[in-house]
């Protein structure tokens, strides 16, 4: 593909117009984009047949002290992306210290439990079985909940009506 005689100009006029603030064409963004829609030229024509002058682009731009549109917006995403990982490494953090807390406290419980249930199992045990509370009277709440493996009805259960 052979670029059109008068592009490398229509470029370097679009690069004038939007380093000076005044694009016709485009948004005015310092990017490769906006540059090759002033220009009114493929993006392509930047990117593959004219680097020197897409090279050239974004030299004049970092030299008058301002950053491109794409660098401005990937600076953004690092610094949003940096925030995200002190917060996740605040949040690690706080979960390895309560899985500590955690860990220590089911360790005692299993202590404690091993020695009820040895002194439960001893010939003078102090560790007595408390009674359990009486049911009420009627059908238990695993009678009042249909069973999915149950086929026949139970036979408290009440007739349709």
């Amino acid at each position: 593909m052979n670029p059109v005689p008068d592009e490398r100009e229509r470029i370097r006029a679009a690069m004038d117009r939007i380093l000076t603030g005044n694009p016709q064409r485009s948004n005015g963004a310092l990017t490769i984009v906006a540059l090759a829609t002033e220009a009114a030229v493929p993006r392509n024509a930047l990117t593959q047949r004219h680097t020197d002058l897409k090279n050239d682009f974004y030299e004049q731009v970092r030299a008058r002290g301002q950053m491109p549109d794409s660098e401005m917006r990937l600076c953004q995403q690092i610094v949003k992306l940096k925030t995200l990982r002190e917060r996740d490494k605040a949040e690690i953090t706080q979960l390895q210290t309560d899985i500590e807390a955690l860990v220590r406290a089911v360790h005692q419980l299993t202590v404690e439990n091993r020695q009820l249930r040895a002194e439960l199992t001893a010939p003078n045990a102090r560790v007595r079985v408390l009674p359990t509370q009486p049911r009420p009277a009627g059908r238990t709440a695993m009678e009042r909940q249909p069973q999915p493996w149950a086929s026949a009805p139970t036979t408290g259960s009440r007739p349709c009506s």
